[in-house]
């Protein structure tokens, strides 16, 4: 749970920190703000990605399905900036799917925590392996990180992916090779 005072006395010293005057008429409200919007940005710590994905259908079909560009947005937890991206996920059904809307939620919990993007990666994957028994999972994460583009090396535009494959997609290279077809721009 979001400690709303702890956050905000946080941000007053913050501002204090860099030489601001947090009573000043602009600021006077800053530390309440970030406080609300940690507990929106960091919502994932208290989801249970597990429940997303628990309502499934029950399906003949062991052909592919993939969801792609799924937009998210997460926090890099070496600097408190913001990555963003798209995520691409792909699972072979073994008996049932899950509504496409799940998938989105599921990257969602996850991106709404402190992350690094190979972990955010792995969690999905992994989530969609334990509640979903899939023949396989696939997923790509391709994602711009604000820490690399307005501080440091200073290179905008400059993309991180990642991947994660577990069963089929690792075992059967056809599987890798066709969702990366279809996921390529």
């Amino acid at each position: 749970m979001v400690d709303q005072r702890k956050i905000e006395e946080a941000v007053t010293l913050l501002l204090e920190g860099i030489g601001e005057d947090p009573s000043r008429e602009g600021l006077l409200e800053t530390p309440q703000r970030i406080a609300r919007m940690y507990g929106e940005i960091f919502g994932g710590m208290e989801e249970d990605a597990g429940e997303h994905l628990a309502k499934r259908f029950s399906v003949d079909n062991h052909e592919m399905v993939l969801e792609k560009d799924i937009v998210f947005y997460s926090m890099c937890e070496h600097h408190l900036l913001p990555f963003y991206g798209v995520a691409h996920v792909a699972y072979i059904p073994d008996g049932s799917v899950v509504g496409l809307s799940k998938l989105a939620r599921t990257v969602e919990t996850f991106a709404r925590r402190p992350q690094i993007q190979e972990r955010l990666t792995a969690q999905i994957a992994d989530a969609v392996m334990r509640e979903l028994h899939p023949q396989g999972v696939m997923v790509m994460l391709e994602a711009e990180h604000m820490c690399m583009t307005m501080r440091g090396v200073k290179k905008p535009g400059s993309k991180t992916v990642t991947t994660a494959s577990r069963g089929v997609f690792t075992e059967q290279p056809s599987y890798a090779a066709q969702f990366m077809a279809l996921t390529a721009k």
